[in-house]
């Protein structure tokens, strides 16, 4: 039984990140941004199978929330995490044990 109520502050927090990473592909992202420092949208599509336009998409989105920051060499444009809160929520995501629900 809980006794203990959540901190409005980290409950929005939370719910702010997830909500910016809450489709299976934006997790995907994160979770190989959190391995590669920094990766292209061409080497993200590639390592995640996915069509480049719609990586490119949800790494907007996720940029324009503040989740990722970009820098462009020429054609290429490159990603890494820029919130790194975003780490301990999915470290919360591995260390729930799922199959008990």
């Amino acid at each position: 039984m809980r006794t203990k109520t959540l901190d409005i502050k980290k409950v929005e927090k939370v719910a702010f990140i997830l909500k910016a990473i809450g489709n299976p592909l934006r997790l995907s992202i994160v979770d190989l941004l959190s391995i590669q420092d920094e990766l292209s949208v061409k080497d993200i599509s590639k390592t995640l199978n996915a069509e480049q336009s719609l990586v490119s998409h949800n790494l907007s989105g996720m940029k324009l929330k503040g989740i990722l920051a970009s820098r462009r060499e020429g054609k290429h444009v490159y990603y890494k995490l820029k919130l790194r809160e975003v780490l301990k929520v999915i470290q919360c995501m591995e260390n729930c044990d799922l199959d008990a629900i």
